[in-house]
């Protein structure tokens, strides 16, 4: 290198190095692509002092649920396995967590609390968080941020929407803002505010991932996906918007090692809103009901019914005196809009259904033999025992097509009027579609199916993939087949 080109190369680095240390010592973080990096210290100055954390310790013979054992079980001694920090950890988590127990009794005798976090909405004492955080009957202690504890009433919990509401004895206390969940872009920022693995007021920030996403066993709640970090002691915690305004309530992660992996999930602030409403007024949740079973659209079955592409809920089954049944609904029927909004998916149908006030009279769109048909509904009102899984998942194995007609006393214990049973699947075009051995068929299209023959008739007269009804293990599904692929 010459004199010339080393010098050169010094000044260069001492330039780097000095617009380093100016963007460090600098307030505002350096501009990115042109755009200022948002600042989150006013909205955390502002918001902070609304949320709380919460511990609720079980009563002695209560039976914790299995999110709430999640919850509890990650302690920061479990993160560090090995480590010269595990005992440290360990021994501060085991002091905040278990209190001493009486004397002579051996330590661990006494249950630990689960450890969350929540949010006063009125600043007479109402705090909003999750079900699984408070568990069953027990104490609840709230933490407030002026460090004052108080003990806490559960005014009522929805296992469904996974929200609780508390009420302290207090008054004048800082309370949040509610937002617009439906102004929330997806790509926007947000900031969660709560207590992970014990640590009071931590703050985390990210972006919306996703709007309106459907996650196993939590059909009610069209969640928020976010990639802002989210541990145990999270959940019950606000997310909110730039404004400052609280658009979610931090519940789930999806993670493989117990810890954030990217993806963290929120109940819309609307959703929680609407359960913490009906829990002052009546003590529970009432919800929407419809009365159908219902499965994903494909691209076959969206072929198959004259659709330009795969959306709505294809109805495989009415449910006897449901307000579908009495409204007109027929199995077939695709639902691709509901009082207005559109369905995209089979799992969009449940939020929208469930979130209709009782006895209301929704309009419902629905594609039936390929023409769009308008039908008004009353809706009715979910119960327990008619918990139907409402997201039925074709099961589609490589099997194959000989059939056997019908015994009368198979039609009469199914409640069906035709259908045939088959016997054997052979590589074709049966095969291709997802049939399956002890499957019965019960139409094809609209045309009842009687007999092998008859089946074998509609299926030559298509031009194109048809749906065929079947009945598996009792449960009614529908397959797209296409008899000249």
């Amino acid at each position: 290198m010459s004199q010339y080109s080393h010098h050169a190369f010094r000044l260069t680095g001492l330039v780097f190095v000095a617009s380093l240390l100016a963007a460090c010592g600098s307030e505002q973080p350096a501009p990115v692509n042109g755009l200022q990096l948002p600042d989150f210290t006013g909205l955390v100055e502002h918001a902070g002092p609304a949320v709380v954390n919460i511990s609720a310790m079980p009563a002695a013979t209560a039976k914790r649920r299995p999110q709430a054992e999640q919850e509890r079980g990650q302690g920061p001694g479990n993160q560090f396995p090995g480590s010269q920090f595990e005992d440290l950890f360990k021994r501060f988590f085991d002091q905040e967590e278990n209190p001493l127990p009486p004397h002579g009794a051996p330590r661990g005798a006494i249950p630990r609390p689960a450890l969350g976090s929540g949010f006063i909405i009125s600043d007479d004492g109402y705090i909003l968080t999750n079900n699984h955080v408070v568990g069953e009957e027990g104490k609840i202690i709230v933490k407030l941020s002026d460090k004052r504890q108080l003990v806490a009433e559960l005014v009522g919990a929805d296992s469904y929407s996974d929200i609780a509401l508390l009420k302290v004895d207090a008054n004048d206390l800082p309370t949040v803002k509610i937002g617009d969940v439906n102004k929330l872009k997806v790509g926007a920022w947000v900031v969660a505010i709560g207590s992970p693995f014990g640590f009071e007021t931590s703050v985390t920030a990210g972006i919306v991932s996703a709007k309106r996403r459907s996650l196993a066993g939590d059909q009610y709640v069209p969640f928020l996906q976010t990639d802002v970090a989210i541990n145990p002691g999270n959940s019950g915690g606000p997310l909110f918007n730039l404004n400052g305004e609280v658009v979610g309530v931090n519940s789930q992660i999806y993670s493989r090692s117990g810890g954030y992996q990217g993806v963290s999930f929120a109940i819309p602030i609307d959703v929680a809103m609407g359960v913490v409403k009906q829990l002052r007024e009546n003590g529970q949740v009432q919800r929407g009901w419809l009365g159908v079973q219902i499965q994903e659209v494909n691209r076959e079955l969206a072929e198959s019914f004259g659709m330009e592409r795969p959306e709505g809920a294809l109805v495989a089954q009415v449910i006897k005196d449901s307000p579908a049944e009495k409204a007109g609904f027929a199995a077939g029927d695709v639902i691709v809009e509901f009082d207005g909004k559109p369905v995209g998916s089979a799992a969009g149908l449940p939020p929208l259904v469930g979130l209709t006030p009782v006895g209301e009279t929704a309009k419902v769109v629905v594609l039936r033999n390929g023409k769009r048909k308008n039908i008004n509904v009353e809706i009715g009102q979910l119960d327990d025992d008619k918990q139907i899984n409402a997201r039925k998942k074709p099961k589609v194995d490589k099997l194959g097509l000989t059939l056997s007609k019908l015994g009368k006393a198979e039609r009469e214990e199914l409640n069906i009027k035709s259908g045939v049973r088959v016997d054997q699947v052979k590589p074709g075009p049966a095969q291709r579609a997802g049939v399956r051995a002890g499957d019965i068929i019960v139409a094809v299209g609209n045309q009842p199916v009687n007999d092998a023959k008859a089946l074998r008739k509609h299926l030559h007269a298509a031009k194109g993939p048809v749906a065929m009804l079947l009945r598996r293990d009792g449960n009614p599904l529908f397959l797209a087949l296409d008899p000249n692929p």
